[in-house]
């Protein structure tokens, strides 16, 4: 941990504020008469304030020594010249420098008590009537809510960013309605973590066995299991693990959840023998999915007579014959509304979607194209030759920052202008993002889902396309030929292996699959990296954009973040000519890859042709075009969507020359480099596995252990979800 520095004066300029999340940098004039450069989340700061920061340095490629606040008390100014510059500063609309002199002249160093207290006695200045005093009352006392409520959160080192937060959601009641609930804070839309915001209720006085306490601990508990893909948990496992978590009886606890399902904040259901208990929007999403589906699977779709000629035009103008399930496929699309396409690498997916999309064009339909990711629209595009894009710019996605939730733009009352809806790696799509989808859907609206159902099952919540399949009531064709051109394929054998138990063939070269025996990780490491620096580029002739390292785990030598730094002074070394920024115990790099690391529905980006949107997802990933001689920010290209990313936007980016598996799903590159170590238990498995040798298109290199690799293809375990689609959808019609 590094030394923190302690520094004490007066604001003398802010430089840089960002009103939506705080960051700030200023200069502070100390005690001792220097100037301090400082930065870090200080909303509403102005000159004249006192601050008193404790923090580290940082050297600024550009500006030099730099103070990161982590640490911060602040008072008002005092005297008149400090109360000046405050108020001329533009902290209450409708005073500027002008007015502010006049209202310090008449009130002095009495200004600001006469602001809060007596506003009304602003009328009595030249200019400023009744209702402009008002006004500028008004604005003050907001102004100083926000910093009451910062000053609230700082005694429990809350960040100030929190503060701005809970204003957008609860306005100028937020301050009250946390000192009435602090475990308002757990919530969705905070996210302190439950043991943060009990220790804050404790040195309250709320006690142990407060209804506030016992409900935040269970709708906790289930937001907690959202994030492991829970869509519900059954009312037994939910009751214990908040028994766990309080340290408290039963009694008390089931109390509290029947109070919570009274008010309909939880939603409890018997589903498939459970007693299933939901959060109130997931229960939503789920009810409202299966509604919906059912709405499209009743919707009798032509069964045109001259299908099978349809079929004959398509198989000879593509000069093709397609295999029995590929035509069923075809075929199915024709007759019913929904259908389900499902198979493993090299079993014609892409060629069967080709002639879905070629069948509904010669039917009249508008047919819509769709992926969970960027990358996987964009692969989808070059497959078909029809323009495809990820299922959240489709439905207008974007992020409404007084409820702090997503919002889709499609919905019913503004549905999708298609016909039919082809949508691609399904096995990544969650269950919000399925029922949002259905809800934008037309009556009679061809929906069609493909996939590989043998991969990782969503990030989010739910096993959507497992559900789908296994409830029976959606017409599925299992695409389970491998052909022969895609048998020539060492990955595509191998991948197959995988997917029945089998570990890959360990020879050391197989065409387009080899594997490096590498038992100790840091050996392991330097091959990976002697890999993309130089044995591929040079002796194989692969640039080293088109190489991806993946790996199952974040941590060790072989993890993610010790892998990206060796990479990136590998393949992208510091020279002059390269600008850098370093943020935290990161450094970005120009020319580096980085990846969007969480959803930001903000984010403004542009096109060449001078196409404008906003948007950009988990999984996006990027190269660094330019950074900002100041540092102050810093360009990324995103597959020809080019965004401007400020400084206090990076902690949502990361490198990404090494990518984990998880994240690399739904994506597919030139050359893979796996590297497969011994990681944490619920890694080890099957699926990781095969989803990793799938994401290889040209060739595949795996650098690792081979009793690793032979413990994870014979580990078939599965992490159960709790989810009701299954039930739901195979119960609705009995």
């Amino acid at each position: 941990m590094e030394e923190l520095t302690a520094c004490e004066g007066t604001v003398h300029s802010v430089i840089f504020q960002n009103a939506e999340n705080g960051y700030t940098v200023l200069r502070l004039l100390t005690e001792e008469g220097e100037v301090v450069t400082v930065v870090g989340c200080i909303p509403c700061v102005a000159p004249g304030e006192h601050l008193a920061v404790s923090g580290v340095w940082e050297t600024h490629p550009q500006h030099g020594e730099q103070l990161k606040a982590l640490e911060l008390d602040r008072s008002l100014p005092e005297d008149e010249e400090e109360i000046l510059s405050y108020l001329a500063s533009g902290i209450c609309k409708g005073v500027g420098p002008a007015t502010a002199q006049r209202i310090v002249d008449r009130f002095g160093a009495d200004t600001l008590d006469i602001l809060e207290r007596e506003p009304e006695r602003l009328s009595c200045i030249r200019g400023i009537t009744a209702k402009k005093a008002q006004e500028i009352a008004e604005s003050f006392r907001q102004h100083m809510g926000l910093r009451r409520l910062m000053a609230f959160l700082g005694q429990y080192q809350l960040p100030p960013a929190l503060a701005i937060q809970l204003r957008q959601q609860y306005g100028d009641a937020a301050l009250e309605m946390v000192r009435d609930n602090p475990y308002l804070l757990s919530n969705d839309i905070c996210g302190v973590e439950f043991s943060v915001t009990d220790e804050i209720a404790m040195s309250m006085g709320f006690s142990l066995e407060s209804r506030e306490r016992l409900q935040a601990a269970l709708t906790f508990e289930l937001s907690h299991n959202e994030n492991n893909g829970h869509v519900f948990l059954p009312r037994g496992k939910l009751v214990a693990a908040t028994c766990r978590l309080l340290d408290c009886g039963e009694e008390l606890v089931e109390q509290a959840l029947d109070d919570l399902t009274e008010r309909r904040a939880v939603v409890q259901e018997r589903v498939s023998g459970e007693d299933a208990c939901y959060l109130r929007r997931l229960w939503e999403a789920e009810t409202s999915a299966c509604l919906r589906l059912n709405k499209l699977l009743e919707v009798e779709a032509d069964k045109s007579r001259q299908a099978d000629r349809t079929l004959a035009e398509i198989e000879a103008e593509a000069g093709i014959t397609y295999a029995p399930q590929q035509r069923q496929a075809v075929r199915l699309a024709a007759e019913r509304g929904v259908i389900i396409l499902t198979g493993g690498p090299g079993t014609g997916k892409t060629t069967t979607v080709r002639g879905i999309v070629a069948l509904f064009r010669k039917m009249g339909l508008d047919i819509v194209l769709a992926a969970p990711t960027g990358r996987a629209a964009k692969r989808m595009s070059e497959l078909t030759n029809m323009e495809a894009q990820t299922v959240h710019r489709l439905l207008g996605m974007s992020w409404n920052d007084i409820t702090h939730q997503v919002t889709f733009q499609k919905n019913e009352k503004e549905p999708l202008e298609a016909d039919a809806v082809i949508v691609d790696e399904m096995s990544m799509v969650d269950l919000s993002l399925f029922s949002a989808l259905l809800r934008a859907l037309r009556p009679g609206t061809r929906l069609v889902l493909v996939g590989d159902a043998d991969q990782l099952p969503s990030v989010g919540a739910g096993n959507v396309f497992s559900d789908l399949i296994r409830s029976g009531r959606i017409e599925t064709v299992f695409l389970r030929e491998v052909f022969r051109q895609a048998e020539q394929s060492a990955i595509i054998r191998n991948a197959h292996a995988v997917n029945l138990g089998e570990p890959p063939r360990m020879d050391s070269n197989q065409g387009d699959y080899f594997f490096l025996c590498r038992r100790d990780g840091q050996r392991a490491m330097s091959t990976v990296v002697e890999l993309c620096q130089t044995r591929l580029p040079e002796k194989m002739g692969i640039p080293v954009e088109n190489i991806q390292v993946l790996t199952p785990t974040r941590k060790g030598p072989t993890g993610t973040v010790n892998l990206n730094r060796l990479l990136q002074n590998a393949v992208n070394p510091r020279t002059p000519e390269k600008r850098e920024l370093q943020w935290g115990d990161r450094l970005f790099r120009e020319g580096d890859r980085i990846m969007q690391t969480r959803n930001d529905y903000d984010v403004v980006w542009a096109k060449a042709d001078g196409t404008v949107g906003t948007g950009m997802f988990n999984g996006d990933v990027g190269r660094i075009l330019q950074i900002d001689p100041s540092g102050e920010w810093l360009a990324v290209d995103f597959d020809g969507r080019t965004a401007t990313y400020s400084v206090e936007m990076l902690n949502e980016v990361d490198l990404a020359y090494a990518q984990t598996v998880h994240k690399a799903q739904g994506s597919e590159y030139p050359c893979v480099v796996l590297a497969a170590m011994p990681a944490a238990p619920s890694l080890m498995v099957r699926g990781v596995l095969y989803t990793a040798l799938t994401r290889a298109r040209e060739l595949l290199i795996v650098v690792g252990d081979d009793a690793a690799l032979r413990a994870m293809a014979e580990n078939d375990r599965q992490q159960r979800r709790y989810s009701g689609l299954r039930w739901r959808l195979a119960h609705s019609k009995e």
